[in-house]
């Protein structure tokens, strides 16, 4: 099933295709995985509420939010994002460490054939093992595509073998990306990783009732538009909602960047993990020489959890040269290639300077990770997120910024690379 609409899909609209969704089916218990708050504009948490209510007086609802590495639910964050009336209590934490159990693996020979020999190793697939439950008459997955700097485009499998994988497809599928570099993939389907993702898919999940609900999205404040709504379990319907979101989530600038100044909701982002988003999705619109300022009120850590925290504090975001020789030189790292990715993404080699302007986070701390330093008040008096509108904006003393009111709707480049980015 396809819905799209250019002004957003009304309520109704929303409820009536989800209804379609599981009209006839008999249905005892069902498993929701959507995303967790980190993805907040992806209209995820109102299609979750939708769900809850036409299932809940007819069968047995849980809830696993698809974490990857990332902390669990708060129950302020539940509350907020699928609303007071989807009980707290349904929710499952999934822990990529502990939860997971394996169920194949890609072969290194694939491995190798689709990342064109840079990486030669095996990937062991890894899940969650709610997934394999036989009581589960649905598994309902719930995500929005858009641009992505490990995968290409977010979310179809990715919401399984990441959100709720385990540590080898996780740390292997960010260091493949990371090999065979972003600018290549970002924006594009059937990259290396996604590759993996439908090997994976196709030779290990067939058993799996898994039904996908994929959103395309922007967002004016707080106020989301769904502009896209695919719903099924083919390939087909990822490959559908890749070409709307190439439409509704690219922006192409004439010239390449000057200065480039991004806001991180606090709400949604207190991680450079997840606030590396404005670093990843500018990269390729700014100028060599160029700057990257990061308006970052809520962020408080580095890593989303306590080791990916202290390696990233450990060893900072030197460069790709510079981590794949730290990744040669140290076992704790070789044991996270997640974060030696993560590391090589958040660098811009050189290329442009990035400044985090921060509260919670101190400037010894920005700093030690090789990051500029600005404190957030001084930055946003100068930069006020108030005040600027997405786009170009021209400040009071006559210098001209480009300002992105969130990074993680969208992708920028520069015009002339448009016709390169949507194979």
């Amino acid at each position: 099933m396809v819905y799209e609409s250019a002004k957003g899909l009304s309520e109704a609209e929303l409820r009536s295709a989800l209804e379609k969704s599981v009209e006839g089916k008999s249905l005892k218990k069902v498993l929701l995985i959507p995303p967790d708050y980190t993805r907040m504009y992806s209209g995820a948490g109102d299609i979750t509420r939708i769900y809850y209510e036409l299932l809940k007086e007819s069968c047995e609802i849980d809830i696993l939010p698809a974490l990857g590495t990332h902390v669990p639910m708060t129950e302020a964050e539940w509350v907020a994002f699928f609303g007071p009336d989807v009980p707290f209590d349904r929710m499952l934490v999934h822990n990529w460490k502990t939860d997971v159990v394996k169920i194949g693996e890609v072969p290194a020979e694939f491995v190798s054939e689709v990342s064109e020999g840079l990486v030669n190793n095996k990937i062991d697939v890894e899940v969650n093992r709610r997934l394999l439950d036989p009581s589960y008459d649905l598994i309902i997955s719930i995500g929005q595509v858009v641009p992505h700097e490990v995968v290409g485009m977010a979310n179809y499998s990715k919401n399984i073998f990441v959100g709720c994988g385990g540590n080898s497809m996780i740390n292997s599928s960010h260091m493949l990306g990371a090999f065979y570099g972003m600018e290549r993939i970002m924006g594009k389907d059937f990259s290396p990783v996604r590759k993996v993702f439908d090997y994976a898919q196709e030779n290990f999940m067939s058993d799996v009732p898994l039904l996908f609900v994929l959103t395309v999205t922007t967002n004016v404040g707080d106020d989301i538009f769904i502009h896209g709504l695919y719903i099924g379990s083919e390939r087909s319907y990822f490959e559908k909602a890749v070409a709307k979101s190439q439409d509704t989530n690219f922006t192409y600038v004439d010239a390449p960047l000057k200065k480039v100044v991004v806001y991180l909701d606090p709400r949604e982002f207190k991680s450079t993990w997840l606030g590396n988003k404005s670093v990843y999705r500018t990269r390729m619109a700014i100028a060599d020489g160029g700057e990257l300022i990061v308006l970052a009120p809520g962020i408080r850590m580095f890593g989303e959890d306590e080791e990916n925290d202290r390696l990233i504090r450990k060893y900072g975001y030197v460069g790709r040269e510079n981590v794949l020789k730290l990744v040669d030189e140290n076992k704790d790292l070789q044991e996270n290639l997640s974060v030696a990715a993560h590391l090589i993404h958040g660098s811009s080699d050189g290329r442009f300077s990035i400044t985090y302007c921060t509260e919670q986070v101190t400037k010894e701390e920005v700093e030690g990770v090789a990051f500029c330093y600005m404190p957030y008040k001084e930055a946003a008096a100068k930069y006020d997120p108030a005040v600027l509108k997405d786009g170009f904006n021209t400040l009071p003393d006559g210098e001209e910024i480009y300002y992105i009111s969130n990074p993680a709707l969208g992708l920028w480049d520069v015009k002339k690379a448009q016709s390169a980015k949507k194979e």
